[in-house]
């Protein structure tokens, strides 16, 4: 254990000095396909250090409990510290933690281990076929890959897919079709389709304070379709991959405003974060349902499991 918290800290160390030295994590470069590229070179190591682990000490103590247990102390640790302090997309350090160095090189890692614990667990269900196997411990190697699996796949997908991700905001007059958005850097994105603010919808409280707004809005897309939609505060519409969200409007206006702000979200690789969610709610659920309990150790006579059995 000790050596884990030592790999952990020093990790950390890292870093800081990349803090320091590079400044933040430039998402902006791990864009599709660089980050499908990352991803293959990524799923290739962990392969190789499975491949490895009997001959390479390191490669084999990643798949131990005694790595895995300090490496989520310290996920924890900073995940709390992003929970109890204000984020914000020009923030440094603590106060943007998805750039901050220590906090995604803690969860690569933990990703890294994740993934050679899924490379022993997934062939070991070969064993579930095999009638020599106790019956208890068949759906708990079926559970232990559908949990760990969903982990390593929501792990890298959203990591890698943050760089894909956009979130725009968009002015819009009613009667003037619009097809330029703004980023969060306030420049300007083209986008591949136009929407024409037909009416915008507000509803009062007794005392004059807005109680719904939302914008009724006609979309064109380059292939030529045409959506009529109804964007409400938190009901999106979803076309071609773009949630359109009602994001704001002329306050001064009020209830008479004439513009309309909206906010689109493209995330691609959140169908496959999605997927390992469910993945890893399955797991959960059907252990809680089945009420499995630990299978007893075997016999002194039986020979104790190795280290890199016990996560």
């Amino acid at each position: 254990m000790k050596e884990g918290f030592l790999a952990g800290g020093a990790l950390i160390a890292v870093g800081l000095l990349l803090e320091l030295s590079a400044g933040p994590v430039e998402w902006g470069v791990f864009a599709w396909p660089v980050n499908g590229v990352v991803l293959a070179i990524f799923l290739a190591v962990i392969i190789a250090m499975h491949l490895l682990r009997k001959e390479v000490y390191a490669f084999r103590f990643l798949s131990t409990y005694q790595a895995a247990i300090p490496v989520m102390c310290y996920a924890v640790v900073l995940t709390v510290v992003m929970g109890l302090t204000r984020q914000s997309a020009d923030g440094r350090w603590i106060y943007n933690m998805l750039t901050f160095w220590p906090f995604v090189l803690t969860y690569v890692y933990m990703a890294v281990i994740v993934g050679l614990v899924s490379m022993r667990i997934v062939p070991a269900l070969k064993e579930t076929s095999c009638p020599r196997t106790p019956a208890p411990r068949r759906p708990r190697k079926i559970l232990a890959a559908l949990f760990h699996l969903g982990l390593f796949i929501t792990m890298t997908t959203a990591t890698l897919g943050n760089a894909d991700m956009q979130r725009l905001k968009m002015i819009t007059v009613i009667g003037e079709p619009e097809w330029r958005a703004l980023d969060q850097q306030g420049r300007i994105v083209e986008m591949p389709m136009s929407i024409e603010l037909k009416k915008f919808i507000m509803e009062t409280y007794d005392d004059g304070s807005p109680r719904r707004f939302a914008s009724e809005i006609e979309i064109q897309t380059k292939s030529g379709k045409t959506v009529a939609a109804t964007v409400d505060v938190n009901k999106p519409v979803e076309v071609d991959g773009w949630k359109i969200y009602q994001y704001g409007y002329d306050t001064e206006q009020g209830a008479q405003s004439s513009t309309s702000i909206l906010e689109l979200v493209s995330d691609p690789w959140l169908p496959y974060a999605y997927a390992g969610i469910y993945m890893m709610l399955a797991g959960g659920v059907l252990m809680l349902f089945m009420g499995l309990k630990p299978a007893r150790r075997q016999s002194a006579g039986a020979g104790n499991e190795r280290k890199e059995d016990q996560v």
